[in-house]
């Protein structure tokens, strides 16, 4: 394990290093000035077609009505990445890292939004009836016949990245956490997450975007409480939060208290890795739920996609980092969801701890459901539709194991896998970029 370990360490720098870095910021840059900051511009109506959004329309094309599209995107990126994600960017690359999680958030919201317009431009419909789109879709049907390999790599690299990002790690945080607050051993936390799981798996995704739009509100609305209520309390420290933040981006941060310091490039390495962990911009994965959505506007739901990425990053995993830097707590030696647990705790004394803890349990659990479906679709390019029952059997499998594994192994795993995702998907963006633009040009 510990030969892998280092591995596995050894190709997540390289796989995290400039090129695939330069790769995903410089995409979402060239979208961005691409679509004349469009993401920017058009964010209020975004949330305004979101709101009309919600009810299922069933003149138009897809199963599950836009809102619960983005519910089921929001479900699979709001997870650990916004509770344990940032605390390790910080812990790894300093206060610092936060302000490259927002730069890798502002053009992932371009990234975001072209992949939801060319998931429902370049969607099909299964054997079963159903709406599948995503990646591997928009490079099969919008690029010549050189390109497809890309398309089965992206499914390949998908299917299997699925059970580190979106299944392992989920359910190690939710049992690191519950064990740690509650005392409840990982092996219960895995087994009961397991059953909950497979009974709304069996649904499918109208089952999966009815649920996720019910916890996703809920639980999003109580978490940003609690760091609301910290947040006003410490109102006149985070002008110098903020400060720290921004100057700590580009200088890195010395040794402090509990934090060993942290150069430069640690800050723009972890800040973009969590970044992109945290809201999957340029992964190719929300475009696999918005492919499912009823509409026949690609540029409509690419609007209501990209908010996912806002919400995910500037909202909630800004609110979480302000809770780590106003308590103190980022210095103090704790690392992952047991950094944020104590800074919670330390900002909301006698139960802040458990509201990360309950926080952490739904937001895994909606990922866990989202990630399937993700996974799930992957497959099922590569094997066809008979694929689906017996890769749902091994997704429950996976979270007990997951629940008692090595957690330090398994975001390395996650890192790399993400890594390479990453690639297909942006080399297809930037090769089919000028039909975004053409379509979001249109009156």
């Amino acid at each position: 394990m510990e030969t892998l370990t280092q591995l596995l360490s050894s190709m997540s720098s390289f796989v995290w290093g400039p090129v695939i870095l330069a790769l995903l910021l410089g995409t979402g840059l060239y979208l961005m000035l691409g679509l004349l900051f469009l993401p920017i511009r058009q964010l209020p109506a975004a949330f305004s077609l979101l709101w009309r959004g919600r009810v299922s329309n069933q003149s138009e094309a897809g199963e599950i009505s836009p809102f619960n599209a983005l519910m089921t995107s929001l479900a699979a990126t709001i997870g650990t990445g916004n509770i344990a994600g940032v605390a390790t960017a910080i812990f790894l690359g300093g206060p610092g890292a936060v302000f490259w999680m927002w730069l890798t958030a502002l053009v992932g919201m371009a990234t975001k939004y072209a992949e939801a317009v060319l998931a429902v431009k370049y969607r099909e419909v299964d054997e079963r009836g159903a709406y599948v789109g995503g990646p591997m879709y928009y490079i099969k049907n919008g690029l010549a016949e050189q390109w497809h390999w890309l398309g089965f790599l992206f499914s390949l690299l998908g299917a299997v990245a699925a059970f580190g990002i979106g299944n392992t790690i989920q359910a190690n945080s939710v049992a690191d956490a519950l064990s740690s607050t509650l005392g409840v051993p990982a092996w219960q936390t895995g087994l009961v997450m397991g059953v909950v799981v497979y009974i709304v798996l069996v649904g499918g995704i109208k089952r999966i975007g009815h649920v996720a739009s019910k916890l996703v509100p809920m639980m999003g609305i109580a978490y940003l409480t609690a760091a609301g209520i910290i947040i006003i309390q410490h109102l006149d420290a985070v002008p110098k939060a903020l400060q720290l933040i921004v100057n700590d981006a580009f200088t890195g941060t010395a040794a402090v208290g509990g934090f060993a310091g942290a150069g430069l490039m640690a800050a723009i390495r972890f800040g973009v890795a969590r970044g992109v962990f945290s809201n999957e911009a340029g992964l190719g994965t929300a475009p696999i739920a918005h492919a499912a959505a009823q509409t026949n506007n690609p540029v409509r739901q690419g609007k209501i996609a990209m908010l996912g990425t806002f919400i995910d990053t500037i909202i909630i995993c800004t609110m979480t980092a302000l809770v780590i830097i106003l308590t103190g707590s980022w210095s103090s030696g704790e690392t992952g969801a047991s950094l944020s647990a104590y800074a919670f705790k330390m900002g909301l004394p006698g139960y802040g701890e458990y509201v990360v803890s309950f926080g952490l349990a739904v937001f895994a659990l909606t990922t866990l459901l989202g990630w399937s479906y993700y996974g799930e679709r992957c497959a099922e390019y590569i094997l066809g539709v008979a694929v689906i029952p017996w890769y749902r059997i091994a997704w429950v499998l996976a979270i007990p194991l997951g629940a008692v594994m090595e957690l330090d192994f398994l975001w390395l795993l996650a890192d790399v896998l993400n890594g390479l995702m990453a690639i297909p998907n942006l080399i297809a963006l930037l090769l089919l970029s000028p039909i975004v633009f053409k379509l979001s040009r249109k009156p």
